[in-house]
């Protein structure tokens, strides 16, 4: 059974890249303040790294 990892995302993604705009899409997360809740496989910690800037990390 892997972690699950809580993502909030923090900061706007306005101004941000194309690229950076498409992961927090990606993740699920749609305004600020908002969360969910994923499993910590290597794709979705890749893709947290991408965007750390923005979001809030969680282990659950």
């Amino acid at each position: 059974m892997s972690k699950k990892i809580k993502i909030t995302l923090k900061k706007s993604t306005i101004g941000s890249q194309k690229n950076q705009i498409a992961t927090v899409k990606g993740l699920g997360l749609r305004r600020l303040n908002s969360h969910v809740v994923r499993d910590s496989t290597p794709e979705i910690l890749g893709m947290i790294k991408k965007v750390n800037h923005l979001i809030m990390i969680e282990e659950q």
